[in-house]
């Protein structure tokens, strides 16, 4: 056929499947973000290229030029043009009427049948065919065929020029999508030798797309890691130049990646400045493939513990750029910056948002486990680096002992502690496991706001004696996950502040001291016990002798079930409510302070046993960090107790 231009008259189609309401929701209610446009025109030129890339390897006379194959954006801001141009496939005339005049018709679905029809009797020839036909295949990314319409958002009009590869023929297809378009031969000389030129003449409030920082920041946001170059250039300049090489660097091998890569990499994807502190980086295959390019940092983003707690990892299909608001991890992982490119996950229309799918769960599953694996790894490789991360995101991570129990095994291994042992440093579930005293059967915890005032809990007193640890646990979800965790190796965790301590069955360490032999008996205490109980009334649930004391008079514990006592104060703030359930009193019987109060109740002294028991209630509340349940009353009291004490 010449190149002359051909006297056949242009062909008139509607629109199929009532096009004109389709494609006013198209523009006005599936997308949201009229960018969306520029990155399904590159999909689909993508696609267009990646076709004509299996199609070669049966047929290298499709690509005999050898040209390589490219997408080129041209702007012309004067004239408010948009083009985008590929060197791919291309059309024929049914393609163009079938393609773009039916709604949710894809080519890349009827080629991808077609391509699974044709694979296993492919297979032979140099065995490329089949398995390298399979596998870029699989690399389209077009699904349902209406991401070009999404073009009518910002184009008054749009013409596509195209020409099959290996065709003497170019077909023109023209439409303002009010409900019909026109299919035309086109000139040869004015179409391209090989594939696709859509152009779209911008409607006013659509301007800047023809300028070049628009369109850099549109391809670089979304279509940055397409597998086919993009170049941009200026209408009426020859030169032009490169915006995206084809390449994504989650899609490298591991061993090609230097250090320096990872680090720029990861300074793009996560808007931060400091070193990851572990690169996950890997991909996965199977009946689901994916992969997965993933870095901990080493410090705190700026948003962390921002309320909505969403992630920030990037999702890709086909290494087209999707969302950075799809819930891929756990909130407990939000801290984690990175990509994960899926080669099969279906999306929905829009591509903004992704059907309810089991795959996208099985990548869930799949990359969560991975974070704990490597995490478990270099806590054991690296400790020091661990701890690193520990101390940034421990907290974080400590939100999935209550918000993701099918894990907690596994989070179990690799959460840290502050305990009454360890110091600078931090201790284990494990390592607290290995240094179980002999007849201790749980693993004891107290709850503060901070590791100062756990520490000086005097709670801890009894268990300080006999050298039993204590984890000390004062961020806020750790109220919350003791409570749901069973416990860990077979050992219930036990709050020092709740039930009895049950400690007499643990031998006093070495160098404690011993029970004091001026201390009062039994009977005694027994009497100041029932005096205190009958003299508090109601503002008690009981009054008893405890074993976790050795150096304070007394303190309050929690009954044996219900809310711990940190717990408990959490959720009467957050209520706005007094104490949920009334606590127990217990009295150091080894305190000289009890020896008293039992002297003088055996002296029938009451009135002073009666002020000291209310003062050593108030007490006990001012170290639980609570006021005096009545100032005035325990003031007059205390005032009362000096005033003897100073006749």
């Amino acid at each position: 056929m010449s190149t002359d231009t051909i006297e056949q008259p242009a062909e008139s189609h509607a629109f199929q499947a009532e096009v004109a309401r389709l494609l006013h929701l198209m523009v006005h209610s599936v997308y949201s973000n009229r960018d969306i446009f520029l990155r399904e025109l590159i999909s689909n030129a993508a696609d267009a290229c990646e076709k004509l890339r299996w199609l070669a390897v049966s047929d290298p006379a499709l690509n005999a030029d050898g040209a390589p194959l490219e997408i080129v954006i041209e702007a012309d801001p004067d004239g408010r043009r948009l083009t985008v141009s590929d060197n791919g496939v291309g059309m024929t005339r049914q393609e163009l009427v079938d393609n773009l005049g039916t709604i949710a018709r894809s080519g890349t679905r009827a080629f991808l049948e077609q391509a699974n029809a044709a694979k296993d009797g492919a297979a032979g020839q140099d065995g490329a065919s089949k398995d390298g036909g399979s596998k870029d295949g699989s690399r389209l990314i077009g699904q349902f065929g209406v991401g070009f319409y999404s073009a009518f958002m910002v184009a008054a009009r749009v013409v596509v020029t195209s020409r099959r590869a290996g065709s003497d023929e170019a077909w023109r297809w023209t439409s303002d999508g009010q409900g019909t378009f026109d299919v035309a031969p086109a000139e040869l000389a004015d179409a391209p030798v090989r594939g696709t030129r859509i152009v779209l003449e911008l409607t006013e409030d659509a301007k800047d797309y023809a300028d070049e920082a628009t369109v850099e920041r549109v391809v670089k946001t979304y279509s940055a890691h397409v597998p086919v170059p993009i170049r941009f250039a200026k209408a009426g300049e020859a030169a032009s130049r490169e915006l995206t090489d084809g390449s994504a660097l989650w899609a490298k091998a591991k061993s090609e990646v230097t250090k320096e890569e990872y680090a720029e990499f990861y300074g793009n994807v996560s808007g931060q400045w400091d070193e990851p502190a572990l690169t996950i980086h890997y991909r996965a295959e199977g009946r689901t493939e994916y992969s997965v390019l993933l870095f901990v940092p080493s410090m705190k983003p700026f948003d962390l513990f921002d309320p909505a707690r969403k992630g920030r990892v990037k999702l890709y299909v086909r290494r087209i750029f999707i969302s950075d608001e799809v819930e891929i991890l756990p909130a407990w992982a939000r801290f984690v910056r990175g990509v994960i490119d899926s080669e099969d996950l279906p999306l929905n229309l829009s591509r903004e948002l992704l059907q309810s799918n089991p795959l996208l769960e099985t990548i869930r599953k799949g990359v969560t486990g991975r974070i704990l694996s490597e995490l478990g790894k270099l806590a054991t490789s690296d400790t020091e680096a661990y701890l690193r991360i520990w101390e940034a995101f421990g907290p974080v991570i400590k939100e999935g002992l209550y918000e993701d129990p099918d894990r907690r095994d596994e989070l179990f291994k690799i959460i840290r502690f502050k305990s009454t042992k360890s110091g600078d440093g931090w201790r284990s579930l494990a390592d607290y496991v290995a240094d179980l005293r002999e007849n201790q059967t749980r693993i004891h915890y107290v709850l503060a706001d901070s590791p100062e005032r756990a520490a000086a809990s005097p709670h801890l007193e009894g268990f300080r004696a006999r050298d039993v640890e204590v984890l000390l646990l004062t961020d806020p979800v750790d109220a919350f996950w003791v409570r749901t965790a069973l416990g860990y190796d077979g050992k219930p965790f036990q709050s020092v502040t709740q039930g009895a301590a049950d400690l007499d069955a643990i031998p006093l360490a070495e160098g404690a001291p011993k029970p004091d032999a001026a201390a009062a008996g039994a009977a005694e205490v027994a009497a100041v016990v029932a005096f205190v109980k009958e003299t508090l009334g109601d503002r008690v649930a009981d009054v008893r002798a405890s074993t976790r004391l050795a150096e304070s008079p007394a303190c309050l514990v929690a009954p044996d079930f219900g809310p711990d006592k940190e717990f408990e104060k959490l959720m009467s703030r957050s209520q706005g409510r007094s104490d949920f359930t009334k606590p127990i009193l217990e009295l150091n019987p080894q305190h000289p302070l009890v020896a008293a109060m039992a002297r003088h109740l055996a002296d029938a002294d009451r009135t002073l046993v009666e002020d000291a028991g209310f003062l050593l209630f108030g007490q006990a509340r001012i170290l639980d960090g609570e006021a005096p349940d009545d100032p005035a009353d325990f003031g007059r009291r205390l005032v009362q107790v000096m005033q003897k004490l100073m006749v």
